[in-house]
Protein backbone atom coordinates (compact mmCIF):
# COMPACT_ATOMS: atom_id res chain seq x y z
CA UNK A 1 0.00 0.00 0.00
CA UNK A 2 1.50 3.57 -1.11
CA UNK A 3 1.87 6.77 1.72
CA UNK A 4 0.72 9.78 1.35
CA UNK A 5 1.22 11.63 -1.85
CA UNK A 6 3.12 14.80 -0.44
CA UNK A 7 4.06 16.04 -4.01
CA UNK A 8 0.92 18.77 -5.18
CA UNK A 9 0.88 21.49 -7.21
CA UNK A 10 0.46 24.97 -5.39
CA UNK A 11 -2.40 26.68 -6.59
CA UNK A 12 -1.63 30.46 -7.74
CA UNK A 13 -4.14 32.35 -6.08
CA UNK A 14 -3.36 36.17 -6.57
CA UNK A 15 -4.47 37.53 -3.48
CA UNK A 16 -2.35 35.54 -1.42
CA UNK A 17 0.75 36.36 -2.83
CA UNK A 18 3.39 37.62 -0.92
CA UNK A 19 3.81 40.98 -2.85
CA UNK A 20 0.06 41.58 -2.47
CA UNK A 21 -0.52 41.12 0.99
CA UNK A 22 2.72 43.11 1.19
CA UNK A 23 1.41 45.78 -0.79
CA UNK A 24 -2.24 45.46 0.98
CA UNK A 25 -0.48 45.73 4.38
CA UNK A 26 1.29 49.02 3.63
CA UNK A 27 -1.46 50.69 2.14
CA UNK A 28 -3.45 50.01 5.19
CA UNK A 29 -0.66 51.31 7.27
CA UNK A 30 -0.10 54.42 5.26
CA UNK A 31 -3.60 55.26 5.32
CA UNK A 32 -4.00 54.42 9.14
CA UNK A 33 -1.11 56.68 9.64
CA UNK A 34 -2.53 59.50 7.23
CA UNK A 35 -5.97 59.69 9.40
CA UNK A 36 -6.12 63.11 11.06
CA UNK A 37 -9.60 62.42 12.97
CA UNK A 38 -11.66 59.72 14.56
CA UNK A 39 -14.04 59.65 11.64
CA UNK A 40 -11.35 59.55 9.00
CA UNK A 41 -9.88 56.31 11.03
CA UNK A 42 -13.22 54.91 11.45
CA UNK A 43 -13.53 54.84 7.09
CA UNK A 44 -9.82 53.78 7.07
CA UNK A 45 -11.07 51.32 9.48
CA UNK A 46 -13.96 49.86 7.15
CA UNK A 47 -11.46 50.17 3.80
CA UNK A 48 -8.46 48.23 4.98
CA UNK A 49 -9.66 46.10 8.07
CA UNK A 50 -13.38 45.21 7.18
CA UNK A 51 -15.22 42.54 5.66
CA UNK A 52 -14.36 43.97 2.10
CA UNK A 53 -11.03 45.01 2.60
CA UNK A 54 -8.25 43.39 0.26
CA UNK A 55 -6.48 41.60 3.29
CA UNK A 56 -9.71 40.52 4.77
CA UNK A 57 -10.58 38.97 0.77
CA UNK A 58 -7.60 37.31 1.21
CA UNK A 59 -8.28 35.42 4.28
CA UNK A 60 -10.97 33.70 2.51
CA UNK A 61 -8.99 32.41 -0.34
CA UNK A 62 -6.84 30.32 2.01
CA UNK A 63 -9.23 27.51 1.95
CA UNK A 64 -8.97 27.47 -1.76
CA UNK A 65 -4.97 26.40 -1.32
CA UNK A 66 -4.24 22.80 -0.89
CA UNK A 67 -3.41 21.31 2.82
CA UNK A 68 -0.13 22.00 2.52
CA UNK A 69 0.02 24.89 1.23
CA UNK A 70 -2.07 26.65 3.21
CA UNK A 71 0.09 27.15 6.40
CA UNK A 72 2.10 29.38 4.55
CA UNK A 73 -0.41 31.33 3.41
CA UNK A 74 -2.05 31.64 6.56
CA UNK A 75 0.85 32.98 8.74
CA UNK A 76 1.54 35.28 5.61
CA UNK A 77 -1.83 36.98 5.87
CA UNK A 78 -2.21 36.64 9.71
CA UNK A 79 1.04 38.36 10.18
CA UNK A 80 -0.29 41.33 7.72
CA UNK A 81 -3.79 41.63 9.24
CA UNK A 82 -1.76 41.26 12.75
CA UNK A 83 -0.29 44.76 11.59
CA UNK A 84 -2.45 46.28 10.51
CA UNK A 85 -5.00 45.79 13.65
CA UNK A 86 -1.84 46.57 15.88
CA UNK A 87 -1.26 49.91 14.01
CA UNK A 88 -4.89 50.85 14.20
CA UNK A 89 -5.46 50.18 17.94
CA UNK A 90 -1.87 52.73 18.62
CA UNK A 91 -3.32 55.48 16.00
CA UNK A 92 -6.50 55.72 17.81
CA UNK A 93 -4.86 55.98 20.74
CA UNK A 94 -3.28 58.96 19.93
CA UNK A 95 -6.33 60.58 18.01
CA UNK A 96 -8.85 59.92 21.27
CA UNK A 97 -5.89 61.43 23.46
CA UNK A 98 -5.63 64.49 20.97
CA UNK A 99 -9.99 64.83 20.82
CA UNK A 100 -10.14 65.05 24.78
CA UNK A 101 -7.24 67.53 24.67
CA UNK A 102 -8.85 69.77 22.38
CA UNK A 103 -12.30 69.28 23.83
CA UNK A 104 -10.94 70.63 26.91
CA UNK A 105 -9.75 73.85 25.23
CA UNK A 106 -12.86 74.41 23.09
CA UNK A 107 -15.48 73.72 25.77
CA UNK A 108 -13.65 75.00 29.10
CA UNK A 109 -15.73 76.74 31.19
CA UNK A 110 -14.57 79.77 32.81
CA UNK A 111 -15.85 78.97 36.19
CA UNK A 112 -15.05 82.96 37.23
CA UNK A 113 -17.51 84.01 34.93
CA UNK A 114 -21.50 84.59 36.48
CA UNK A 115 -23.21 81.69 36.18
CA UNK A 116 -26.19 82.75 35.67
CA UNK A 117 -27.21 83.96 32.13
CA UNK A 118 -30.49 85.31 32.79
CA UNK A 119 -30.61 88.80 34.06
CA UNK A 120 -33.12 88.63 37.57
CA UNK A 121 -36.35 90.06 37.19
CA UNK A 122 -37.52 93.36 39.39
CA UNK A 123 -40.66 94.65 41.06
CA UNK A 124 -41.20 98.24 40.26
CA UNK A 125 -40.00 100.04 43.00
CA UNK A 126 -43.55 102.34 43.24
CA UNK A 127 -44.86 98.65 43.48
CA UNK A 128 -42.53 97.40 46.56
CA UNK A 129 -43.21 100.70 48.21
CA UNK A 130 -46.24 100.67 47.97
CA UNK A 131 -46.76 97.81 49.81
CA UNK A 132 -43.86 99.05 52.23
CA UNK A 133 -46.21 102.00 53.07
CA UNK A 134 -49.38 99.49 53.59
CA UNK A 135 -47.24 97.42 55.92
CA UNK A 136 -46.32 100.48 58.07
CA UNK A 137 -49.95 101.10 58.38
CA UNK A 138 -51.64 97.77 58.80
CA UNK A 139 -48.98 97.32 61.79
CA UNK A 140 -50.71 100.53 63.08
CA UNK A 141 -53.92 98.25 63.32
CA UNK A 142 -55.29 100.42 59.56
CA UNK A 143 -56.55 98.96 56.96
CA UNK A 144 -55.78 99.46 52.68
CA UNK A 145 -58.69 100.57 50.90
CA UNK A 146 -59.22 100.60 47.14
CA UNK A 147 -61.42 101.56 44.64
CA UNK A 148 -61.87 102.35 41.20
CA UNK A 149 -59.73 104.81 38.84
CA UNK A 150 -62.79 105.41 37.07
CA UNK A 151 -64.52 107.64 39.31
CA UNK A 152 -68.46 109.93 39.54
CA UNK A 153 -67.92 113.49 39.60
CA UNK A 154 -69.63 113.59 43.19
CA UNK A 155 -67.31 111.21 44.68
CA UNK A 156 -64.48 113.02 43.33
CA UNK A 157 -65.52 117.00 44.29
CA UNK A 158 -68.64 117.50 45.63
CA UNK A 159 -68.66 114.60 49.13
CA UNK A 160 -64.98 116.30 49.66
CA UNK A 161 -66.53 119.91 49.68
CA UNK A 162 -65.13 121.18 45.89
CA UNK A 163 -67.98 123.04 45.02
CA UNK A 164 -69.33 123.61 41.65
CA UNK A 165 -67.13 126.53 41.32
CA UNK A 166 -63.57 124.86 41.77
CA UNK A 167 -61.02 125.51 39.45
CA UNK A 168 -59.74 121.60 39.98
CA UNK A 169 -63.06 120.13 37.87
CA UNK A 170 -62.11 122.26 34.77
CA UNK A 171 -60.55 120.36 31.70
CA UNK A 172 -57.23 122.41 32.96
CA UNK A 173 -57.20 119.92 35.79
CA UNK A 174 -59.09 116.62 35.09
CA UNK A 175 -59.50 114.26 32.70
CA UNK A 176 -63.46 113.88 31.64
CA UNK A 177 -64.69 110.56 30.26
CA UNK A 178 -66.88 110.88 27.52
CA UNK A 179 -69.72 111.90 27.00
CA UNK A 180 -69.11 114.97 29.50
CA UNK A 181 -72.88 115.02 30.83
CA UNK A 182 -72.29 111.56 32.40
CA UNK A 183 -70.52 113.18 35.09
CA UNK A 184 -67.51 110.78 35.16
CA UNK A 185 -63.96 111.55 35.44
CA UNK A 186 -60.21 109.56 35.89
CA UNK A 187 -60.06 110.73 39.67
CA UNK A 188 -57.63 113.36 40.79
CA UNK A 189 -56.54 111.89 44.19
CA UNK A 190 -57.35 108.53 46.17
CA UNK A 191 -60.23 110.45 48.15
CA UNK A 192 -62.94 109.36 46.94
CA UNK A 193 -62.04 105.86 48.20
CA UNK A 194 -62.14 107.57 51.69
CA UNK A 195 -65.20 108.60 50.61
CA UNK A 196 -66.88 105.66 49.53
CA UNK A 197 -65.42 103.68 52.88
CA UNK A 198 -67.48 106.22 54.87
CA UNK A 199 -70.32 105.61 53.00
CA UNK A 200 -70.52 102.15 53.48
CA UNK A 201 -69.28 101.57 56.73
CA UNK A 202 -69.89 102.88 60.31
CA UNK A 203 -67.23 104.51 62.24
CA UNK A 204 -64.27 103.99 63.89
CA UNK A 205 -62.44 103.96 60.56
CA UNK A 206 -58.80 103.64 60.26
CA UNK A 207 -57.84 103.20 56.01
CA UNK A 208 -54.88 104.24 53.96
CA UNK A 209 -55.55 104.41 49.89
CA UNK A 210 -52.45 103.81 48.21
CA UNK A 211 -53.39 104.41 44.35
CA UNK A 212 -53.12 105.95 40.83
CA UNK A 213 -54.24 109.47 40.05
CA UNK A 214 -54.55 111.33 36.60
CA UNK A 215 -53.90 115.28 36.32
CA UNK A 216 -53.96 117.10 33.18
CA UNK A 217 -50.34 118.08 34.19
CA UNK A 218 -47.01 118.28 31.73
CA UNK A 219 -44.68 115.45 30.99
CA UNK A 220 -41.39 116.42 32.08
CA UNK A 221 -38.91 115.99 35.04
CA UNK A 222 -41.24 116.83 37.76
CA UNK A 223 -44.72 116.27 36.97
CA UNK A 224 -46.56 113.61 34.91
CA UNK A 225 -50.28 113.45 34.22
CA UNK A 226 -50.12 109.90 36.02
CA UNK A 227 -48.84 109.17 39.59
CA UNK A 228 -49.27 107.74 42.63
CA UNK A 229 -50.68 109.03 45.55
CA UNK A 230 -51.10 107.52 49.29
CA UNK A 231 -53.92 109.23 51.55
CA UNK A 232 -54.79 108.01 55.27
CA UNK A 233 -58.40 108.75 56.95
CA UNK A 234 -59.03 108.42 60.05
CA UNK A 235 -62.69 108.66 61.87
CA UNK A 236 -63.66 108.15 65.51
CA UNK A 237 -64.52 109.80 68.91
CA UNK A 238 -61.99 112.25 70.02
CA UNK A 239 -59.62 112.15 67.57
CA UNK A 240 -57.00 115.28 67.36
CA UNK A 241 -54.06 116.80 65.35
CA UNK A 242 -51.76 115.46 68.15
CA UNK A 243 -52.98 111.65 66.72
CA UNK A 244 -52.23 113.36 63.25
CA UNK A 245 -48.92 114.49 64.30
CA UNK A 246 -47.98 111.06 66.23
CA UNK A 247 -48.89 109.11 62.67
CA UNK A 248 -47.36 111.13 60.70
CA UNK A 249 -44.35 111.14 62.60
CA UNK A 250 -44.40 107.31 62.71
CA UNK A 251 -45.14 107.17 59.20
CA UNK A 252 -41.82 109.72 57.93
CA UNK A 253 -39.61 107.76 60.32
CA UNK A 254 -40.25 104.14 58.77
CA UNK A 255 -39.67 105.81 55.12
CA UNK A 256 -36.37 107.83 56.15
CA UNK A 257 -35.16 106.63 58.98
CA UNK A 258 -35.18 107.08 63.12
CA UNK A 259 -35.54 110.70 63.92
CA UNK A 260 -36.90 111.96 61.31
CA UNK A 261 -40.11 114.16 62.65
CA UNK A 262 -42.90 116.18 60.40
CA UNK A 263 -43.88 119.92 60.91
CA UNK A 264 -47.06 121.60 60.12
CA UNK A 265 -47.60 124.78 58.26
CA UNK A 266 -51.12 126.25 57.93
CA UNK A 267 -52.48 126.09 54.67
CA UNK A 268 -56.04 125.42 53.29
CA UNK A 269 -58.13 122.64 51.34
CA UNK A 270 -61.73 121.98 51.06
CA UNK A 271 -61.89 118.61 52.74
CA UNK A 272 -60.15 119.54 55.89
CA UNK A 273 -60.48 122.22 58.59
CA UNK A 274 -58.16 123.26 59.69
CA UNK A 275 -55.70 122.12 57.47
CA UNK A 276 -52.17 122.80 56.99
CA UNK A 277 -48.91 121.60 54.94
CA UNK A 278 -46.96 119.07 56.20
CA UNK A 279 -42.64 118.93 55.75
CA UNK A 280 -40.28 116.19 57.29
CA UNK A 281 -36.86 116.85 58.38
CA UNK A 282 -33.99 116.88 56.31
CA UNK A 283 -33.17 113.08 56.05
CA UNK A 284 -29.77 113.67 54.11
CA UNK A 285 -28.30 117.09 56.72
CA UNK A 286 -30.99 115.88 59.54
CA UNK A 287 -32.63 119.23 59.36
CA UNK A 288 -29.06 121.44 59.95
CA UNK A 289 -29.72 123.00 56.33
CA UNK A 290 -25.48 122.18 56.27
CA UNK A 291 -24.06 119.92 53.54
CA UNK A 292 -22.90 116.91 55.74
CA UNK A 293 -19.82 116.38 52.92
CA UNK A 294 -18.26 119.81 54.32
CA UNK A 295 -16.12 119.32 57.50
CA UNK A 296 -17.24 119.90 60.89
CA UNK A 297 -15.67 121.62 63.66
CA UNK A 298 -16.00 121.81 67.93
CA UNK A 299 -17.98 125.22 68.65
CA UNK A 300 -17.56 127.11 71.68
CA UNK A 301 -20.54 125.60 73.60
CA UNK A 302 -18.81 122.07 72.82
CA UNK A 303 -21.42 120.77 69.76
CA UNK A 304 -19.92 119.96 66.08
CA UNK A 305 -20.93 122.61 63.45
CA UNK A 306 -20.25 122.34 60.39
CA UNK A 307 -17.54 124.98 58.73
CA UNK A 308 -18.98 125.96 54.92
CA UNK A 309 -16.11 127.54 53.04
CA UNK A 310 -19.53 129.89 51.17
CA UNK A 311 -23.25 129.16 51.23
CA UNK A 312 -23.21 127.89 47.83
CA UNK A 313 -20.90 125.36 48.78
CA UNK A 314 -22.41 125.02 52.44
CA UNK A 315 -25.74 124.49 52.14
CA UNK A 316 -27.59 120.87 51.94
CA UNK A 317 -28.65 120.38 48.23
CA UNK A 318 -31.77 117.74 48.94
CA UNK A 319 -33.44 120.80 50.97
CA UNK A 320 -31.65 123.65 49.69
CA UNK A 321 -30.44 125.10 53.21
CA UNK A 322 -34.01 124.84 54.84
CA UNK A 323 -33.53 121.83 57.11
CA UNK A 324 -37.02 120.92 55.68
CA UNK A 325 -38.95 119.24 52.70
CA UNK A 326 -42.29 119.49 51.81
CA UNK A 327 -44.05 116.26 51.51
CA UNK A 328 -47.87 116.64 51.53
CA UNK A 329 -50.97 117.94 53.34
CA UNK A 330 -53.19 117.04 56.34
CA UNK A 331 -56.18 118.23 58.22
CA UNK A 332 -58.80 117.80 60.46
CA UNK A 333 -61.26 116.42 58.28
CA UNK A 334 -64.18 118.81 57.62
CA UNK A 335 -67.61 118.42 59.08
CA UNK A 336 -69.43 118.79 55.28
CA UNK A 337 -67.23 115.80 54.49
CA UNK A 338 -68.69 113.81 57.05
CA UNK A 339 -72.17 115.40 56.56
CA UNK A 340 -72.16 114.48 53.31
CA UNK A 341 -71.18 110.49 53.83
CA UNK A 342 -73.54 109.89 56.10
CA UNK A 343 -71.42 110.67 59.84
CA UNK A 344 -72.51 112.21 63.12
CA UNK A 345 -69.94 115.33 62.72
CA UNK A 346 -71.32 116.19 66.46
CA UNK A 347 -70.04 112.66 67.57
CA UNK A 348 -67.18 111.97 65.24
CA UNK A 349 -64.19 114.22 64.21
CA UNK A 350 -61.11 112.41 62.00
CA UNK A 351 -58.17 113.77 59.96
CA UNK A 352 -56.96 112.83 56.80
CA UNK A 353 -53.23 113.28 55.45
CA UNK A 354 -52.19 112.55 51.53
CA UNK A 355 -48.50 112.18 50.01
CA UNK A 356 -47.35 111.70 46.29
CA UNK A 357 -45.55 107.89 46.78
CA UNK A 358 -43.63 109.10 43.38
CA UNK A 359 -42.20 111.80 45.23
CA UNK A 360 -41.83 109.76 48.37
CA UNK A 361 -39.30 107.56 46.47
CA UNK A 362 -37.25 109.81 44.98
CA UNK A 363 -36.77 111.28 48.23
CA UNK A 364 -35.71 107.88 49.52
CA UNK A 365 -33.51 107.12 46.41
CA UNK A 366 -32.10 110.30 45.18
CA UNK A 367 -33.66 110.12 41.69
CA UNK A 368 -34.12 113.11 40.10
CA UNK A 369 -35.90 112.46 36.97
CA UNK A 370 -39.43 111.37 37.63
CA UNK A 371 -39.90 110.48 34.02
CA UNK A 372 -37.32 107.47 35.11
CA UNK A 373 -40.41 105.66 37.10
CA UNK A 374 -42.97 105.44 34.06
CA UNK A 375 -40.51 105.08 31.17
CA UNK A 376 -40.12 100.91 31.60
CA UNK A 377 -35.76 100.89 31.35
CA UNK A 378 -35.32 97.79 32.75
CA UNK A 379 -31.56 99.28 34.00
CA UNK A 380 -33.44 101.29 36.42
CA UNK A 381 -36.42 98.74 37.87
CA UNK A 382 -33.09 96.15 38.32
CA UNK A 383 -31.29 98.59 40.73
CA UNK A 384 -34.24 97.67 42.79
CA UNK A 385 -34.11 93.99 42.71
CA UNK A 386 -37.17 91.83 44.15
CA UNK A 387 -37.42 93.82 47.32
CA UNK A 388 -41.28 92.39 48.89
Amino acid sequence: MSGPNTDYDPVEVTPLKADEVEAARDAALAAIESAGTLEELKRVRTEHAGDRSALALANREIGALPPQARKEAGQRVGQARGAVSKALAARQAVLEAEHEERILVEEAVDVTLPWDRYPAGARHPLTTLSERIGDVFVAMGWEIAEGPVVEAEWLNFDALNLGADHPARTMQDTFWMEPPENAIVLRTHTSPVQARTLLTRKPPVYVVCPGRVFRTDEYDATHSPVFHQVEGLVVDEGITMAHLKGSLDHFASSMFGEGITTRFRPSYFPFTEPSAEVDLVCFVCRGTGLDPAVGTSVGASGSTAAEPTSSAHGSCRTCKGEGWIEWGGCGVVNPRVLVACGVDPERYTGFAFGMGIDRTLMFRHGVEDLRDLFEGDVRFVGAFGTEI
